[in-house]
């Protein structure tokens, strides 16, 4: 059995922690290929290696060399060691990261540095290799990482029976270093699980898995032991954080398990993720919902205009209005003479709600265009919504009963969510009230 296994930055943030790490692994021999994160916070009010490397690289953008961030970098990286008993010389590396970093000037590599030690020191720890992702993990022109990718890990990897792979980055199509998006670490993990055929992508992390809501709303919300792909997608769109969700792509593709757990508390038993087809066969009984997640602050564009359905071409010019000042939509709800343009706030500041208003009304001459805006959007998810008779009868009545007014509704097409939209100020209201109507049974 082959384990792939990625470990966040709390579980890096000092020595102690990265000997529990190394127990971890040492407790189970098919965990076999370890990819780690840049060391996180030790304790409130403290800094993340990456936030101290970006501001090591404006120091360096503005004065041409390494400054009082990157000493502090130094630091933490030499006190890991010295906290581990490690005989590598890690200042030797950390000076000639310093160097590297003023020659290349580069965001992306500054930012690497991160993973890149902290790699470094986890290979020594355990005596097992160092891979750089730099060397296996390639970016197309396109910017997504490419099937060369999975041929230059299988290769790295197949005469070493252990590993740690740093996460984060890889190279572009240019031959410089190129990072994900923040919490890459977890979609470095997958595309490793992905490219030795691993058993089982375990994501260690400092909660035991996911809840069934946010625990700041809702205290000691239920574990959810098992979920789907589908309904981890929806879930971490919508807010869900404890896994990055493009990482489930590509071990979904190979239909690799995905397993959350926690590092602090690793008997706990965590949640998988598994393939939608192995879930829904496997699943003896089915929660009517799965989890519920959401997000604040959204605009509502509803658009409204009589036999808009027989009008060829009337979305396609929406939608050039929206191109044209460079906005994505969440959701797109619609009827027979109705359309609804879900965004993200922050899309519309600045005077660009009206501008983009003035456009949308120019393009398709509305009857009428209403815009609401400080709405938040809540996810009801659960493939067992399909199968209950009542579910959305049971819904809007707790949302009722709760005495808020739903301003918008989606359901898509497929029953595994239900997304309503209310007044940012009902947001956490109407959370605890669909919690207490589904999960406390």
């Amino acid at each position: 059995m082959i384990k792939v296994c990625k470990f966040g930055g709390t579980s890096m943030s000092d020595g102690i922690n990265m000997r529990r790490v190394a127990d971890i692994i040492d407790a189970d021999p098919s965990r076999r290929y370890i990819v780690v994160s840049a060391p996180g916070k030790r304790f409130g009010g403290d800094t993340k290696i990456t936030d101290l490397l970006y501001e090591t690289q404006r120091e360096v953008a503005e004065s041409g060399c390494v400054g009082e961030s990157y000493r502090k970098v130094m630091a933490r990286f030499q006190s890991i060691a010295e906290e581990l008993g490690l005989s590598f010389d890690v200042g030797a590396l950390l000076l000639a990261a310093a160097k590297e970093i003023e020659r290349e000037r580069s965001t992306d590599f500054t930012l690497s540095r991160g993973e890149f030690i902290t790699g470094k020191l986890m290979a020594e720890l355990l005596g097992i290799p160092f891979v750089d992702a730099r060397d296996v993990v390639k970016f197309g022109a396109d910017g997504k990482v490419g099937r060369k990718t999975f041929q230059l890990l299988k290769e790295a990897l197949k005469d070493k029976r252990r590993a740690v792979i740093a996460g984060f980055y890889g190279e572009d199509a240019n031959g410089r270093v190129k990072t994900f998006s923040r919490g890459g670490s977890d979609v470095s993990g997958a595309i490793v699980a992905r490219a030795v055929g691993a058993d089982e992508y375990e994501n260690w992390t400092d909660v035991s898995g996911f809840l069934a809501c946010d625990p700041s709303i809702v205290p000691s919300p239920c574990g959810i032991r098992e979920l789907s792909y589908k309904e981890l997608r929806e879930l971490s769109y919508m807010g869900a954080r404890v896994l990055h969700s493009e990482s489930i792509f590509p071990v979904r593709e190979a239909d690799i398990p995905i397993h959350i757990k926690n590092t602090f508390r690793p008997g706990d038993e965590g949640t998988r993720i598994l393939p939608t087809a192995a879930y829904l066969a496997g699943a003896k009984t089915m929660r009517t919902v799965t989890g519920i997640a959401g997000k604040k602050n959204f605009t509502v564009i509803h658009i409204e205009k009589s036999l808009m359905n027989t009008e060829i071409g009337f979305t396609y010019r929406v939608m050039e209005a929206l191109v044209k000042h460079s906005i994505s939509f969440e959701h797109l709800p619609s009827g027979i003479d109705t359309m609804s343009l879900v965004i993200d706030s922050e899309q519309v500041s600045g005077g660009v709600l009206e501008s983009l208003g003035e456009d949308i009304a120019r393009a398709v001459s509305p009857d009428r265009m209403n815009i609401m805006t400080d709405i938040a959007l809540i996810a009801v998810v659960g493939h067992g919504m399909a199968k209950s008779v009542g579910t959305s009868a049971r819904l809007f009545s707790a949302i009722a009963n709760a005495g808020v007014n739903v301003r918008m509704i989606d359901q898509g097409s497929s029953e595994l969510n239900i997304i309503v939209g209310v007044d940012n100020c009902n947001y956490e209201r109407t959370v605890r009230a669909v919690y207490e109507e589904f999960f406390r049974e």
